[in-house]
């Protein structure tokens, strides 16, 4: 991996910046003085981490857009360049859970997941590749799960979705060898975000099984997205080409190569 990557002075653009470990990651990486172009659907949580980062005396610039709307995306990287100037990281963050087994989970509202955890996240990579490349040294990172190492019951289209980008970082990651632009695959583990409550529930689910399920799973989320952001963003000067976040998500991604078929038996009875 070489020496580290330099992030000060560098234009690094966010995506679900809004809260969680996108606010945590931005924080980090303005205190190493980068500056910023912040993502997110949720207009309020964005100007709320604006309001966070006005001591870092760093240019900061929102884009209130959904990633899963194709146009606002393309757009968006001559937006960042004009504002603050050729972008240098690119992180894609932004995510969304939706809670139920595959026969609960509509076609629809499967689609509507993929679109933002995965189709988002080729887009902005797709939109952002050119001018990264551009760059003499620049970085994408994506953000997986826990999700993307292993499966679990009631998750299937968020583990689709998550073992997606996986599968495509890593792909991606192959074919950019030899250029300017490295790529860096994040699998947090329990990190204490918002995620599990904001979930979508299957248009048939109790709401009463729905509170427990999304409960018992908040339970599971204890890490500080602060704590997980720093990581995250040393492995990114570090070069790093995978960070698995939390030492419960690299006990269970150990797990899973022992005992490949059979590791859920033995989550289910620990949980």
């Amino acid at each position: 991996m070489g020496r580290p990557m330099d992030l000060q002075n560098r234009i690094a653009v966010v995506t679900g910046a809004g809260g969680g470990i996108g606010r945590a990651i931005a924080e980090s990486l303005a205190r190493r003085g980068c500056s910023l172009a912040l993502v997110d659907i949720d207009a309020a949580g964005l100007a709320q981490t604006r309001d966070l980062l006005a001591t870092s005396k760093r240019a900061i610039s929102l884009y209130h857009l959904d990633v899963a709307d194709r146009d606002a995306v393309a757009a968006l990287p001559r937006a960042v360049t004009q504002a603050l100037g050729p972008p240098d990281l690119l992180v894609n963050n932004a995510g969304v859970a939706l809670a139920g087994t595959f026969e609960q989970v509509s076609e629809e509202q499967f689609d509507w997941l993929f679109e933002i955890n995965f189709h988002g996240l080729v887009r902005m990579t797709r939109a952002f590749l050119p001018p990264l490349r551009a760059r003499p040294e620049a970085r994408i990172v994506n953000i997986s799960s826990l999700f993307g190492l292993i499966a679990a019951p009631g998750q299937a289209a968020y583990c689709a979705s998550k073992f997606a980008v996986r599968g495509f970082s890593e792909a991606l990651r192959l074919e950019l060898a030899g250029t300017s632009v490295g790529v860096t695959l994040v699998h947090p583990g329990g990190v204490a975000t918002s995620i599990a409550r904001n979930a979508r529930l299957p248009k048939n689910a109790s709401p009463e099984q729905a509170a427990q399920e999304i409960a018992d799973f908040e339970k599971l989320l204890k890490m500080p997205p602060e704590k997980a952001g720093e990581i995250i963003v040393a492995a990114i000067e570090m070069r790093c080409p995978r960070v698995i976040v939390g030492s419960d998500a690299k006990l269970l991604a150990l797990l899973e190569r022992l005992a490949p078929v059979s590791y859920w038996k033995i989550v289910s009875r620990l949980i």
